[in-house]
């Protein structure tokens, strides 16, 4: 039920009211909070400075590991800092500017999670199966390139819904979240927001498009892995984390959308929070521990950075 007409000038500060029916808890979540915010931090800044400061990765495939760790700080950052001073505030409130602010900074985040993961397959799909011209079609600029897309093309299209929103006249300032988010801004809404949601729909079904193309490019790589041993243990080393991380990435961002459009209020409030940080929670740790463990070159040099000035190893 949509609350009463206010003027749009009026609408400066926004309530987040996800919190109100666990705030009992506050400072259990606060504790937790406080240990796997940094935790996150720590293992893709780990992983970054890794790839950053060894030559011998300054390859494709570990650029485009690094540019997901960048994305994942970037993501985090628009939420955890303000949820850790909501969950200790007695009012959950977020100007209309940094409500704004977040939306394109989480939203923006997981749309580069989809584009880097799709310029990480094309990479495994010529070193695989085109490996003599891999060197040649992966150069430098190919990479700027590439990396360009993954940062770009999600700011262009959240910029886009941010306009959108922009021009939204509202009849409220109550978000039923613990963030602010596109369709919530939208519901507010005191007159008919189809253009909104047309777009919306038209992001959503292009980025869910590139996990299909993906899906189907490594059908291809696994059929043509099957003819050699070296090409199947290629494929389980390098594409079997980022198919984690795809399928990680992609349910989450799902669940988020089928919950903020098709969503029952009869659930419990824990539920939906948990649901509407599903993929703020999870991608952003798994993607460096997929990464930096599994891959034997990045995880040796986690290990020698981390350990050795007891161990005493040398660059």
């Amino acid at each position: 039920m949509q609350q009463p007409l206010e003027n749009e000038s009026s609408v400066l500060v926004f309530t987040l009211s996800g919190l109100n029916e666990t705030m009992e808890n506050r400072y259990v979540f606060f504790s937790f909070t406080t240990l796997f915010y940094p935790l996150m931090v720590f293992c893709n800044v780990t992983v970054i400075f890794t790839i950053i400061s060894h030559k011998k990765l300054h390859e494709p495939m570990y650029l485009f590991i690094c540019n997901l760790c960048v994305n994942g700080l970037f993501g985090t950052s628009g939420f955890y800092p303000k949820f850790m001073y909501d969950l200790l505030a007695l009012d959950h409130v977020i100007s209309y500017v940094g409500c704004m602010i977040q939306i394109f900074v989480i939203y923006s985040s997981a749309l580069c999670d989809f584009s880097t993961l799709t310029v990480m397959a094309y990479d495994r799909y010529v070193a695989i199966c085109r490996p003599l011209e891999y060197h040649s079609i992966m150069t430098s600029q190919r990479v700027f390139q590439c990396i360009l897309f993954c940062w770009l093309t999600p700011f262009i299209c959240m910029s886009s819904l941010i306009i959108l929103i922009a021009r939204l006249t509202l009849c409220g300032s109550t978000i039923e979240k613990l963030y602010c988010e596109i369709w919530a801004v939208a519901k507010l809404s005191c007159f008919s927001t189809t253009l909104n949601n047309v777009f919306g729909y038209i992001v959503i079904l292009a980025y869910f498009g590139h996990a299909v193309l993906i899906f189907c490019s490594y059908i291809h790589l696994i059929k043509k892995c099957r003819k050699s041993i070296e090409g199947r243990h290629k494929f389980i080393q390098t594409c079997v984390p980022h198919l984690l991380s795809l399928i990680n990435v992609t349910t989450a961002l799902l669940f988020d959308v089928l919950y903020s459009r098709y969503g029952s209020r009869s659930l419990p409030q824990s539920v939906h929070n948990f649901m509407a940080l599903e993929f703020l929670l999870v991608p952003p740790i798994l993607n460096p521990l997929i990464y930096g463990l599994n891959l034997k070159t990045v995880r040796q040099q986690v290990i020698r950075l981390l350990f050795k000035k007891q161990v005493g190893i040398s660059e």
